[in-house]
């Protein structure tokens, strides 16, 4: 039987939780792709077998959470953006690297926008960093590599979580993160909250609670 899950990870990824709130993983492997529906598949179905297996991956976990919050046996279509669809009452946030899948579900009773990122905890090419940093952002990294690569992934769930509020393209430059306060600021002023964990592979999880709700 193949090894489906990371301890060491998931370990790491249950720090990040919070009310209203569940996250997993799943270790890439041959045959996820099969676990695409119909609806899912549409639009990737010519895709190379590598992007289809990540895809299938990410809703296998993302199915198991749906099950927690009452939401059994779900398909996740594409949008026209590419974003899954989540089902009626529910928020959630796809992302894969090469290696690991995650998945982020919420209820839209607790949290407003969601968003999930991963990658290699690997060091970021150094002529990447002037086109992810700030000015602001440059001096609070330090000079590792590491944190250089957060930065990164810290942006695109910040990414995730606001476009389907604000449907609009940011660059890396339009979205300020500040890692000691947790917060990530888009440029029109709207500010996500941040948790992330540095493991077998970095991890973030952007999200707005509830204007009405509890704060994390």
């Amino acid at each position: 039987m193949p090894v489906t899950a990371d301890p060491r990870l998931q370990s790491a990824m249950d720090a990040l939780a919070l009310p209203g709130v569940a996250i997993g993983h799943r270790l890439i492997a041959p045959g996820d792709e099969n676990a695409l529906r119909a609806e899912e598949v549409r639009g990737i179905s010519e895709s190379v077998v590598e992007r289809r297996r990540a895809s299938g991956a990410a809703r296998i976990v993302a199915r198991e959470l749906l099950q927690r919050l009452g939401h059994a046996d779900c398909q996740l279509p594409r949008a026209a953006s590419g974003a899954p669809v989540w089902p009626a009452g529910v928020i959630g946030s796809l992302a894969h690297d090469r290696r690991v899948a995650v998945a982020a579900v919420a209820d839209r009773r607790r949290i407003d926008a969601l968003g999930i990122d991963i990658e290699p905890a690997e060091s970021l090419p150094m002529d990447l960093l002037d086109i992810i940093a700030t000015p602001d952002e440059r001096p609070r990294l330090g000079d590792n590599p590491i944190y250089w690569r957060l930065l990164f992934a810290a942006k695109e769930a910040v990414y995730k979580a606001v476009y389907p509020l604000d449907r609009k393209f940011l660059e890396h430059h339009d979205v300020q993160i500040d890692f000691s306060r947790r917060k990530g600021t888009v440029r029109n002023g709207r500010t996500a909250e941040l948790r992330f964990c540095i493991s077998t592979h970095l991890i973030v999880l952007a999200f707005l609670p509830h204007r009405d709700g509890e704060r994390a």
